[in-house]
């Protein structure tokens, strides 16, 4: 009779040990856009609560005063303290270019993700009029509507977002296009899904990357084109302090006060470099060629 064959023991391995992840440094860029937008972001909420002086209170006294202790970026025409009213100036551009960009983002996506998904006639009578709204340059097409709303904060913020819709729609229906013969979208149709449920659950999640790398680059563009309305009296009206209102009040005392346009326009160019390199950042971040 055979024997059975003596089992061996069970043996226990020790579980592999996880390897430490290795901790990345964001790139330069990236440092230096959060750094910038940080400082800008501080600004405006600190002029939400606290401000060194009243930057509306008049005071011909001290009008075109040079920096001082007192003043340290110095006074307007009106005596009106310039690190006051750029701390107001800050909270506004800030806002209107957040209202700016959702309401585009928002209503750019939803156009986009019809044209795209549903194609036919829907494709084609969005995208006729898509294109007629491309035909105009968005500060051209802005500085028409404003002419006719007239100047207000709300106002520029339906014109500016009116303006950069039409880039949204052609980014979210080039990407809703590459996607919808895909593999994983012809599979939610063949289990019986919805054309709905298939463009909100598999299509809509795959536009968020192009579009928030969009979003990052048309805040820049909405503070740059806020503060080019307000220097052409377009814009908010005085007298609330914008950036482009500092600016376009600047104008007469560029020779005498130089500060008066030195400062804002800084400010603009800050706000501009901070949002660009954040974008190519996330760009970076988001784009898997890039990954390396």
């Amino acid at each position: 009779m055979n024997k059975p064959l003596p089992v061996a023991p069970e043996v226990l391995l020790p579980a592999p040990v996880r390897a430490p992840r290795a901790w990345r440094v964001p790139p330069l860029n990236a440092l230096i856009g959060a750094f910038l937008l940080g400082l800008l972001l501080i600004m405006a909420a600190l002029g939400l609560v606290w401000t060194p002086h009243d930057p509306l209170a008049l005071n011909l006294l001290a009008r075109l005063q040079a920096p001082t202790a007192a003043h340290w970026l110095g006074t307007d025409e009106y005596g009106r303290d310039v690190l006051s009213r750029l701390m107001i100036g800050a909270h506004t551009s800030l806002w209107v270019s957040v209202l700016t960009v959702s309401m585009a983002i928002v209503a750019g996506t939803f156009l986009g993700l019809l044209a795209g998904f549903l194609r036919g006639w829907v494709d084609r009578g969005l995208m006729m009029i898509n294109d007629a709204l491309l035909a105009f340059p968005g500060i051209l097409l802005a500085l028409g509507l404003m002419a006719i709303i007239g100047p207000s904060l709300y106002g520029i913020v339906f014109a500016l977002s009116l303006a950069y819709t039409p880039s949204v729609v052609r980014v979210v229906r080039g990407t809703v296009l590459s996607l919808r013969e895909k593999e994983f979208v012809e599979a939610s149709r063949v289990i019986g899904n919805s054309e709905l449920y298939t463009m909100l659950r598999h299509i809509a999640p795959n536009c968020v990357a192009p579009v928030c790398v969009l979003a990052t680059s048309m805040f820049g563009w909405a503070i740059l084109a806020e503060s080019a309305l307000s220097f052409l009296g377009l814009g908010v009206p005085p007298p609330a302090a914008t950036w482009g209102n500092m600016l376009a009040a600047s104008r007469p005392y560029i020779a005498t006060a130089s500060w008066l346009g030195l400062f804002p326009g800084v400010c603009i160019a800050m706000a501009l470099l901070a949002f660009n390199l954040c974008g190519d950042a996330l760009r970076d971040r988001l784009d898997p060629r890039m990954s390396k």
